[in-house]
C-alpha cells in the first residue's frame, strides 16, 4: 500500500469537479462540487449524531436505503438547515444533478455546509448546473475539494493505492471541517471513493467500524454540527472479487480505508478554525480500548489544554485534570506524561506527580506546528489516538461574526 496523487479521482470510474455558482457572495470561492461514478456503486454513509439535522441527511438516507448511488452533490455557503421545504430544496439538487448526468434521483447524495438558519434558493444551483457537469475530469478532485469549504483554509485530499486478492485498487477521499467539529457517529463532510468491488453491507460494516478510531476521535472545538456526513462509493472497477465477507481481503479493505481516514483526521485537524498547530494525543498502557478512547479524547477536548498549546505552555497540570474528569477508573498515582515534537520529547509527569523539567526545552518543544501529547496509564495493554487543534484569538474572531 502506498500514498498516491489523486483523492475522490484516483480510483478508476470517478469524476469529480466544482465550481461558482452563486450562493457564497465571493465569486472566487467554489460553492458547488461534483463527484460521479460511470456505474452505480455500492454506498455507505454515517451521520451526525446531532438532534438537529440538515435536510440533506434525511434525502441521503432515504436515496442510499437500498445501498447503491452513482453521484454526490455538495454545496458550501449554506447548511440547508432549520429551514422551511429544505428536504424538498436537498431533492430538487438532486433531481437537477440526476437530469444533467441521465440517472436516477435516487442514486443521487446530497450534502450542504455553511450557515443554519437560511433558506437555500437552488436556483443558482440549477443555473450552474451545465458548467458544474462540464467541470468533471479525472483529475477533478482538487476542484470539488475547493468547492466543498467553507472556513477551511486549505483543500484536504488523500489517496492509496493496495491489492486485493493480487488485484490493483485505489481510495482516495476529500474532506471539510475547520470548526463545529465534535463527532459522536461521523464528522464534517467527508467524501470517500474506491473501485474495489464491495457489497454495500461489508462496505458499511468497514465504514462504521473506522469512525470508531478516527473520526469520532477528532475535536476541534466541541461542538457537534447538524451537517456532519462521512459517504462512501465503491463501484467495483477494478475488477477484483467481490468483498462479501470478512477475511483477508476485507482486512486489507480495512486498512486502506484507515489509512486515508487517519490522513483526513491529521489534515481537519491541523486545519481548525484559527489554529496555529496540530495536537495529537497518544494514551497507551490502558486497561481496554473504551478507556484509552476516552482519556484521549477527553484531553484532546479540553480548551485549557488547547489553549495552553497555544502559548507554548508545557502546563502538563491540565493533562491530569481532563483524564480525571473523563469519567474513567483510573489509578492517578500510574499516570506517566509527556510532550514531543520535531524538537524532542521532554517528559513532564511521572506516576502522577510533577517532575523536574527544563522549561525553556519544553517551550522549544511546544513551539513547534505538530504536537503529540503522550499519556501512558501504565494500567494495561491498550493504546488509542485523538486529534485536534490549539485554541486561538482568531477563534474567536472567525466565530464572533461567522453569519454576517
Amino acid at each position: 500500500m502506498k500514498l498516491i496523487e489523486g483523492g475522490v479521482t484516483a480510483a478508476k470510474g470517478f469524476k469529480a469537479g466544482g465550481i461558482h455558482c452563486g450562493i457564497r457572495k465571493n465569486r472566487e470561492k467554489r460553492d458547488l462540487s461534483l463527484i460521479v461514478s460511470d456505474r452505480k456503486a455500492a454506498a455507505a454513509a454515517v451521520y451526525t449524531t446531532n438532534l438537529v439535522k440538515g435536510a440533506n441527511i434525511a434525502v441521503t438516507k432515504e436515496h442510499i436505503k437500498d445501498g447503491l448511488a452513482q453521484a454526490i452533490i455538495c454545496n458550501s455557503g449554506n447548511a440547508n438547515t432549520c429551514n422551511t421545504g429544505g428536504e424538498d430544496v436537498a431533492r430538487t439538487m438532486c433531481e437537477l444533478t440526476a437530469d444533467a448526468l441521465g440517472i436516477s434521483p435516487l442514486d443521487v447524495v446530497v450534502a450542504s455546509t455553511g450557515v443554519i438558519g437560511q433558506p437555500l434558493d437552488p436556483t443558482p444551483i440549477a443555473n450552474g448546473m451545465s458548467a458544474l457537469v462540464d467541470s468533471l475530469s479525472e483529475d477533478g478532485s482538487p476542484l470539488a475539494a475547493e468547492g466543498i469549504m467553507t472556513t477551511d483554509t486549505q483543500k484536504k485530499e488523500v489517496a492509496v493505492e493496495f491489492t486485493l486478492n493480487g488485484t490493483l485498487c485505489h481510495l482516495g477521499g476529500i474532506a471539510k471541517g475547520s470548526g463545529m467539529i465534535h463527532p459522536n457517529m461521523a464528522t464534517m463532510l467527508v467524501f470517500i471513493t474506491t473501485d474495489a468491488a464491495i457489497s454495500s453491507e461489508m462496505l458499511q460494516k468497514a465504514l462504521s467500524t473506522d469512525i470508531k478510531g478516527t473520526f469520532n476521535m477528532l475535536s476541534i472545538d466541541g461542538d457537534t454540527s447538524t451537517n456532519d456526513m462521512v459517504t462512501v462509493l465503491a463501484n467495483g472497477a477494478a475488477g477484483n472479487p467481490c468483498i462479501t465477507a470478512e477475511g483477508e481481503d476485507f482486512s486489507a479493505f480495512m486498512q486502506a480505508l484507515n489509512t486515508v481516514t487517519i490522513q483526513l483526521c491529521r489534515m481537519i485537524a491541523g486545519d481548525g478554525e484559527g489554529a496555529t498547530k496540530l495536537l495529537e494525543c497518544k494514551v497507551s498502557g490502558a486497561q481496554d480500548l473504551s478507556v484509552a478512547r476516552s482519556v484521549a479524547k477527553s484531553v484532546i477536548c479540553s480548551s485549557l489544554l488547547k489553549a495552553a498549546m497555544f502559548g507554548a505552555d508545557a502546563n502538563w497540570g491540565r493533562v491530569l485534570c481532563a483524564i480525571g474528569y473523563s469519567g474513567q477508573a483510573l489509578n492517578v498515582g500510574k499516570i506517566d506524561v509527556a510532550f514531543r515534537s520535531a524538537k524532542g520529547m521532554i517528559p513532564v509527569c511521572k506516576g502522577g506527580e510533577g517532575v523536574d523539567f527544563s522549561e525553556e526545552k519544553a517551550k522549544e518543544i511546544l513551539l513547534e506546528k505538530e504536537i503529540e501529547i503522550l499519556v501512558d496509564l501504565n494500567s494495561g495493554d491498550s493504546s488509542s489516538t485523538a486529534w485536534g487543534c490549539d485554541l486561538t484569538y482568531d477563534y474567536v474572531r472567525i466565530n464572533g461574526d461567522y453569519r454576517t
